[in-house]
């Protein structure tokens, strides 16, 4: 029985999204054209997984006279933050603070990429601190 399909993309839905991202739009050909700076593609098979992004809704068509206009129904925030949640609930049981650990642990950030998680968070946390202080006063 086949699984059902992911509402995430596939890796290779990304390369596709990432060349939308870019373009804003794009025919099917401008599409392989610009995937096959990577790697080689069957048109058919690059057709094929746009059939099945649109059904996804992870792309729009526009039908014009020369054929059809793709262009991303998805901003790379929203597959961003799909992706990371999939992966905190599946591989870190739901807890962003797990990850976070890893990458830190792993030696996966560079020191300005600690620093700036470092702003982050601070920010993040006089922000709530602000919040909290405003809902005890009212």
């Amino acid at each position: 029985m086949a699984r059902p399909p992911s509402p995430h993309p596939t890796d290779g839905e990304l390369e596709i999204l990432r060349v939308l991202w870019e373009c804003r739009s794009a025919t099917l050909g401008e599409v392989c054209t610009a995937l096959r700076r990577e790697r080689p593609v069957a048109t058919t098979t690059v057709a094929t997984m746009l059939g099945v992004m649109h059904d996804k809704r992870l792309v729009r068509r526009k039908k014009t006279a020369r054929g059809n206009q793709w262009s991303a129904a998805i901003s790379h925030a929203a597959a961003a933050r799909g992706m990371v949640g999939k992966l905190v609930d599946d591989v870190f049981d739901g807890s962003a603070s797990r990850l976070v650990a890893h990458l830190v642990e792993g030696g996966r950030l560079s020191k300005r990429e600690l620093a700036e998680l470092r702003v982050l968070v601070d920010s993040s946390s006089s922000r709530t601190s602000r919040q909290g202080a405003k809902a005890q006063r009212k």
